[in-house]
């Protein structure tokens, strides 16, 4: 009996040291970086928190709110992404977005979208009365509509909504992976180095050559208006395609892309802003008669996350709106909910591994992955939530969340990895 009570106190008392050296790096975190963290470690198999501090507190998370949109999207959308939704009659065919990023995106695999739209052999009219939203979403960086990580959302999308245009070493001449927009380009005078840019709300662009001799990649988002976006499927199909206004019918069709893992592998691994975006616009899509990331948002609200212990503070699908909160210990809550309905295999194989792939690639490097998750980085911003698996085989739930830091992101993220590695060795 003496032995089993030494042996109960001994383990109190390595869980009190632990959880202690836990306090005192996060602690000393703080008062390098100035800023606030917020952390929560759940054991999975004890059902419960073992270590807290600021759980309750709210927190800009930045691409973490991708797991909110991966929910949301698992509980709404079934095994196939709708590609559009159709009307065909005798001498036509009508077509409606469904917020789908697939098509001719390089990011993700092809489908058969662009072969089936090639072999009909009647009009085609695309219709956009269906999309109920805007192209920004808010909260988002008003600047930021010259990157590719602040594509437009759109009902149709095509290409991600942005052009990559390239310039080889030692010319000054431009290539274009979408020719369509050649007669959009105008040369500009420059001093400075080699930049394009486009001007706003509209598809006007500027090409500074300068006097560099430097090769360069830029992916520009091109604004995607009805015509634009009209233009440029009858670009790629080689045959018109006109605009009508016609209101969605009660019995449409629905004509599918791809299987949804592969969508959501690429969010949640790269954090892709734009499929994250057009993956609320699809669930929108599906719920009702309207494509708008706010009804599908208010949809999961009600529906999946009313039991959350905190409120989510959810504006976007992607995490570039700083207008979202979002406390540790809610998600904590979230990835619980995930790992319940998808299970570890399907789950782990869906988000990215330390050391092994996406935005963790570079980061928690070791024999194995022992980090899952999803990383969230803004400007002075940095969170990482997802699970560890510890050497002793046990598997925990955690959310790291750092904000307000007045530096770069790289030292805080070098500290959260020597914390999460001391956990991995320890517990």
């Amino acid at each position: 009996m003496k032995i089993f009570w030494g042996l109960t106190i001994l383990l109190i008392l390595s869980a009190c040291s632990s959880t202690r050296q836990i306090s005192q790096d996060l602690a000393a975190m703080e008062s390098t970086f100035q800023h606030h963290s917020g952390f929560v470690l759940y054991d999975l198999e004890a059902d419960k928190n073992i270590y807290q501090r600021n759980a309750d507190k709210y927190f800009t998370p930045a691409s973490n709110t991708k797991i909110l949109t991966f929910y949301t999207a698992v509980n709404i959308i079934g095994d196939s992404i709708p590609a559009y939704y159709y009307l065909e009659t005798n001498d036509s065919l009508v077509i409606w977005g469904s917020g789908d990023p697939s098509f001719l995106y390089g990011n993700l695999p092809q489908g058969k979208i662009n072969n089936r739209l090639q072999e009909i052999d009647k009009p085609i009219y695309l219709s956009f009365s269906n999309f109920a939203d805007n192209h920004f979403g808010p909260g988002w960086a008003w600047d930021d509509y010259l990157y590719s990580f602040s594509s437009e959302k759109s009902a149709f999308p095509i290409y991600g909504n942005y052009m990559t245009i390239r310039k080889q070493k030692n010319t000054p001449y431009l290539s274009l992976d979408v020719e369509y927009f050649k007669p959009n380009f105008q040369l500009g005078d420059s001093i400075r180095k080699s930049q394009v840019t486009r001007s706003y709300g509209n598809n006007e662009i500027e090409y500074e050559p300068a006097l560099n001799t430097e090769a360069f990649k830029r992916e520009v988002p091109f604004h995607a208006d009805n015509e634009t976006i009209a233009a440029l499927l009858a670009d790629t199909l080689k045959k018109p395609v006109s605009i009508t206004n016609l209101s969605l019918p009660k019995d449409y069709k629905v004509a599918y892309s791809m299987a949804t893992d592969s969508v959501y592998k690429v969010m949640m691994q790269d954090s892709d802003n734009f499929i994250a975006e057009q993956l609320l616009l699809v669930c929108s899509g599906i719920i009702s008669d309207s494509l708008k990331v706010k009804k599908a948002i208010e949809w999961a609200q009600d529906s999946l996350l009313s039991e959350s212990p905190d409120p989510f503070v959810w504006k976007d699908g992607s995490g570039l709106s700083r207008y979202n909160l979002m406390t540790p210990r809610s998600a904590v809550w979230l990835w619980h909910q995930l790992y319940k309905q998808l299970g570890q295999e399907r789950l782990f194989a869906l988000i990215a591994a330390g050391g092994s792939n996406g935005t963790l690639e570079n980061y928690y490097r070791s024999e194995a992955p022992f980090i899952y998750g999803k990383t969230g980085t803004l400007s002075n911003n940095h969170s990482l939530s997802g699970f560890l698996k510890a050497k002793s085989g046990k598997i925990f739930i955690f959310s790291f969340m750092n904000n307000n830091y007045p530096g770069e992101s790289r030292p805080v993220k070098k500290e959260m990895e020597q914390l999460l590695q001391k956990i991995y060795n320890n517990y």
